[in-house]
């Protein structure tokens, strides 16, 4: 069938262009329609689309447009990449957080940051939902934007739409994984479970073998041998310092493998998300003679990285020469699989893929309707979660709070309610007294007015 594909959030830079090299690699009519609200970003991410499709003289008809109602009209998929505020938005979550103690290598999933995230995405996500069901209430909808699963809750809960999740992180981990193990990516076979950026590797299986005892055994041996501070948490690809074989140094991701230890499962993904679950461990940020965000995962370079990147779209986008013959080549990174689940859906080919997807009892002791990322089935029906055993109730404890804080952002951003976003900082685990979290929930609302609904202004008293 033809596609029509609109893309909310198309400033996003590097989605864009992987999106459409994507689209150009696979061949036959497609409709892609470009949607973001800040219309000179709108206008780079068209620019170089066109670029990249006049190139290859493929069968890509684009459009865009500030609007995205002027786009969904027989959309067959929608893609949603948005980011509320964008970069500058994002640096306030983790920097005001600082002015407390508070440090964090990422601030998009979970901790102060996420939260504060959860209060812009949760509204604009959930107008967009309601106008796909009324623009395209059969369209394939997938959601890219953080945090994964507040966003993805709130808009079944207030909308009923069937969006689904889709994060790269539990695939680029089982690629790490057989890295690590000296197997074929193709020869690695694993189940994921949990909420995204805490997602556990509970079954690991290379050549007809269970592949846990040998990773307890590389736990160990990287465990015992003290940790090069000086190169930890210094090459991450979202800063672009992340050279190819470097992610699998003998001296990385050491909480994520005593925490292999102490759960039997392996976490994705990995510390620089992973740590952000876990704040009682990394008071201060402190993480191995390190700061969380500072030396360690710099948050400044993530952003830089960003920016650059941009900066890099827009030279080509608006310069008269040609594209890099390479900026054609599939890349990696969030879309990666996105045009593979459609292409599964509609040939009815069942592809297994990792997705976010409500709980209708594919893991029997998490709660029902929570979000959970897990593995799951491309076919004709579209992505259906497969039945899990239960979790190790261990597993399923460091779980089971962070549902809890999902559901109270959820409402206070669905309901305009302060006094919820106060409790979900609480449940959070960051803040070290009411009063900080109280103080601190002024300072992110009062940073983001423009991006927040009416019900939510600081005020001086809890």
């Amino acid at each position: 069938m033809s596609e029509k594909i609109v893309l909310i959030g198309a400033g996003s830079a590097m989605f864009t262009r992987g999106l459409v090299a994507d689209l150009i690699q696979r061949g036959g009519e497609t409709e892609l329609a470009l949607v973001d609200v800040d219309p000179s970003a709108l206008e780079i991410a068209e620019r170089l689309a066109r670029k990249m499709i006049s190139a290859r003289g493929v069968q890509i008809k684009l459009a865009a447009s500030v609007d995205r109602r002027d786009m969904l009209k027989g959309a067959t998929a929608v893609i949603c990449t948005v980011g509320v505020g964008g970069r500058r938005a994002w640096e306030q979550d983790v920097f005001i957080p600082r002015k407390y103690g508070l440090y964090y290598p990422v601030g998009d999933t979970v901790g102060p940051g996420g939260t504060s995230r959860a209060l812009r995405m949760i509204p604009a996500m959930v107008d967009i939902a309601k106008d796909v069901l009324d623009l395209a209430p059969n369209a394939l909808f997938f959601n890219y934007g953080n945090p994964m699963v507040p966003v993805c809750r709130a808009i079944r809960k207030a909308t009923g739409a069937p969006v689904v999740g889709l994060c790269h992180g539990v695939f680029g981990v089982g690629h790490y994984l057989a890295d690590v193990l000296g197997v074929s990516q193709a020869d690695l076979h694993y189940t994921a479970i949990g909420i995204n950026h805490l997602t556990w590797f509970t079954e690991v299986r290379a050549h007809g073998a269970d592949m846990r005892p040998r990773l307890r055994q590389i736990a160990i041996q990287r465990l015992s041998r003290r940790f090069p501070e000086l190169e930890l948490g210094t090459r991450f690809g979202e800063a672009g310092t992340e050279e190819r074989g470097e992610a699998t140094s003998a001296d990385d991701n050491p909480f994520s493998w005593y925490l292999l230890l102490a759960f039997g499962a392996f976490p994705a993904v990995l510390d620089r998300h992973v740590t952000e679950f876990f704040p009682e461990f990394f008071r201060e940020g402190h993480y191995y003679g390190k700061t969380l965000g500072v030396d360690a995962y710099n948050f400044e370079n993530t952003i830089a990285g960003g920016d650059k990147i941009f900066e890099q779209m827009r030279e080509l986008a608006l310069s008269p020469d040609p594209l890099p013959a390479d900026y054609f080549d599939r890349i990696g990174g969030e879309h990666e699989q996105v045009t593979d689940i459609i292409d599964s859906i509609r040939q009815e080919r069942q592809s297994l893929y990792s997705a976010n997807l409500p709980n209708t009892g594919q893991v029997p002791n998490l709660p029902p309707e929570v979000i959970v990322e897990s593995p799951a089935i491309a076919d004709g029906a579209g992505l259906r979660a497969i039945a899990q055993p239960p979790l190790p109730s261990g597993i399923v404890g460091t779980l089971a709070t962070r549902y809890q804080w999902v559901e109270t952002v959820v409402e206070a951003a669905l309901e305009g309610s302060r006094e919820k976003f106060l409790q979900a900082l609480v449940l959070d685990g960051g803040v070290k007294s009411l009063e900080m979290a109280t103080r601190l929930a002024d300072d992110l609302l009062d940073a983001h007015a423009a991006y927040l609904p009416q019900g939510l202004r600081p005020t001086s008293g809890p």
